[in-house]
């Protein structure tokens, strides 16, 4: 879907939460366009700091009310959305359920299809797809089977559909084992990899063509989201990601991550979706806004060759803080130091 670029463009994003940085990115991509349009967020946390620089914000229920589809829907509807992008993990099951039904009034779902949720979404299903596609990865195992010799510890366990690095272990001995086995949910046991551990941006277009892969190493990681990190180049990563994201069908943004042993790059993850260290993509001169904004309303896009960003780029985070106060009729109004 793509419509005249003089109507400009409407993008949504859901569950904004944090990604403050990511929204400005957006407004500046509209200016450095001149392409009009509508940034809107939606989230079920009235004080998300997101809601304050949107144009546009609505408060919706959370992803498994039952009311939930009905009132994106509305929403798509009423504010004329072009393009949603979903921006935590739960997100991505339910908006692509819902893609159909969007696309009937207009509004494109930026992420893979239904029929590559499950892959995405279950981490053992994700290591089988490296698999097939002849990619490296750790040694992994499920709880039923045969579990490792105690030569092999240390090892890492999480849960097959977890997100944002919640109930993730080292697990040093077979008595760890046995607990986290039980406290995780569904837990995945892995050989554990020293790294580095890198994630890739792998931007796609709404016709599913790979616009540019960006890669950066995580120095150090707060509830699964950078906090610092570095851009880096790996030609095998980046061809890897091309073909990951093809046998994904992955029509928008998706990350691809995994870590090192020794020079061997070992995929573990994909996460669909715009990845929280995107902003470093952009200051490594990736032009992921203004790419994905053109591609909604069929710009021409002069792209440059997969892997020339520049390498060596630090991020380092901090907290940004903005001070809301009720008004008499009960909106929160923002104040910004």
């Amino acid at each position: 879907m793509s419509r005249s670029s003089d109507k400009g463009v409407r993008v949504l994003f859901t569950s904004a939460g944090r990604r403050v940085e990511l929204l400005r990115a957006f407004k500046q991509a509209f200016e450095t366009l001149n392409l009009p349009g509508e940034i809107a967020v939606t989230d079920a946390n009235p004080l998300a700091a997101a809601l304050q620089v949107a144009d546009h914000t609505e408060i919706v229920p959370r992803l498994d009310h039952p009311d939930y589809a009905a009132v994106l829907t509305d929403l798509c509807r009423r504010r004329h959305i072009d393009v949603v992008f979903p921006l935590i993990d739960p997100d991505v099951p339910v908006l692509a359920a819902m893609s159909d039904k969007l696309a009937a009034s207009g509004t494109q779902v930026a992420t893979v299809p239904p029929a590559s949720v499950e892959t995405v979404q279950d981490k053992w299903l994700t290591l089988r797809l490296f698999r097939e596609l002849s990619l490296p990865t750790p040694k992994s195992w499920l709880p039923k089977e045969a579990m490792p010799e105690a030569r092999a510890y240390p090892l890492f366990i999480k849960p097959r559909t977890g997100s944002s690095s919640a109930k993730t272990f080292v697990v040093r001995n077979a008595e760890e084992l046995s607990f986290f086995q039980k406290y995780v949910p569904q837990p995945i046991v892995q050989e554990f990899l020293p790294g580095p551990e890198v994630t890739s941006d792998v931007i796609c277009d709404t016709r599913g063509h790979v616009m540019s892969v960006i890669s950066r190493r995580r120095i150090e990681v707060r509830s699964g989201e950078v906090m610092k990190g570095v851009t880096c180049v790996d030609p095998v990563i980046i061809d890897s990601c091309c073909r990951i994201a093809k046998a994904l069908q992955a029509k928008g943004p998706i990350t691809v991550q995994g870590l090192y042993r020794d020079d061997v790059f070992h995929f573990t993850e994909v996460n669909a979706r715009l990845g929280g260290g995107v902003p470093l993509a952009i200051a490594a001169g990736a032009k992921v806004a203004e790419w994905l904004l053109a591609s909604a309303v069929g710009l021409p896009l002069d792209l440059p060759a997969l892997g020339s960003y520049e390498v060596g780029v630090f991020l380092t985070r901090f907290d940004q803080s903005f001070f809301l106060r009720t008004e008499p009729n009960g909106t929160l109004q923002g104040r910004h130091l």
